[in-house]
């Protein structure tokens, strides 16, 4: 890989996959306009999925050294990077140590800052859709697809003490290797003794099915594999059947979504509700931009992003 050159203005990146692709490359600047953030641009940088550690240790180099650089934003490979380059933190978040994972990458007071922001990002989305006491009032599961950083980020939201009994039952995670459930297994050990965590090994979309059909009513679906998105395709086939009253949550939003149309074909007959991405992505963003750029946004503003988001 190459470096990227040294920024000349103020400068905050986006770690991906595809980072060309998201509208968030043209939907930055309109935020950076509403937020009063000056003379600052976006870049993206573009690494391969499970890249070698010395990429992602090039990248870290440059970003905690190179003046302008302000910080980043890191999807996919949240899990990686911070394998790969812990040691080059002068700080590091209670949520970023335990999930062992960094979304965010800020600069303050001298120290160059990991956090993993997902599990804040991602309860703020959740409870944008999940209605109050659901888990307490139906006893409904959650199906876990993927055993990445959201679906560990997910997991330790819904095991907060703050919760009491309004929590799922049974958190179920789903993964196509083995590897990745046994370091989920050992991150998650010991979070809620309120909450059963199972750890299924599904290599196949058939497989995932079977595991969405034995849910109950009242149980939350994910997608989290990054399937739609990444890479092409969904973690279900198109017979897949959920059960009546079911939440289905496809966390991507942009991609062929081949997950949530395969949900929406069964949304009326089942009584289901099906949602996208997009809260999340609005969340996940503005959560480290209010690291990045020591700022704090207030509901009407959010509301504004949203807004302007949705135009572009």
């Amino acid at each position: 890989m190459s470096v990227p050159e040294p920024a000349k203005v103020p400068t905050f990146y986006f770690i991906g996959v595809t980072t060309g692709k998201s509208s968030i490359m043209k939907v930055f600047p309109k935020w950076a306009q509403a937020l009063n953030l000056g003379n600052v641009e976006m870049k993206g940088i573009d690494l391969a999925l499970h890249a070698p550690a010395g990429d992602y240790r090039k990248t870290v180099d440059f970003l905690k050294n190179d003046p302008l650089s302000l910080g980043a934003l890191v999807t996919t490979h949240k899990l990686d990077l911070y394998t790969a380059c812990k040691d080059m933190f002068d700080y590091i978040d209670p949520y970023a140590e335990k999930l062992e994972e960094v979304s965010s990458l800020s600069k303050r007071d001298g120290k160059f800052c990991a956090h993993a922001k997902d599990p804040i990002s991602s309860g703020l989305a959740l409870e944008a859709f999940v209605p109050e006491n659901f888990w307490k009032d139906h006893g409904g599961e959650v199906l876990l697809m993927g055993a990445g950083g959201s679906t560990l980020a997910m997991s330790m939201y819904f095991s907060q003490e703050k919760f009491g009994d309004n929590v799922p039952k049974t958190i179920t995670i789903a993964n196509r290797s083995q590897p990745r459930l046994d370091a989920a297994k050992e991150k998650l050990s010991g979070l809620n003794p309120n909450i059963e965590f199972r750890y299924i090994l599904g290599p196949t979309p058939a497989d995932n099915n079977m595991l969405v059909a034995a849910l109950p009513p009242y149980s939350l679906i994910v997608n989290a594999t990054g399937l739609g998105k990444d890479t092409p395709g969904s973690p279900t086939t198109d017979a897949v059947s959920y059960p009546r009253n079911s939440l289905v949550w496809e966390i991507n939003y942009r991609g062929d979504l081949i997950f949530m149309y395969q949900a929406q074909a069964q949304e009326k007959a089942k009584s289901m509700h099906v949602e996208d991405g997009w809260i999340y992505f609005i969340h996940g963003w503005t959560q480290v931009i209010e690291e990045v750029f020591d700022i704090k946004i207030d509901a009407p503003t959010l509301q504004k992003l949203s807004e302007i988001a949705k135009e572009i």
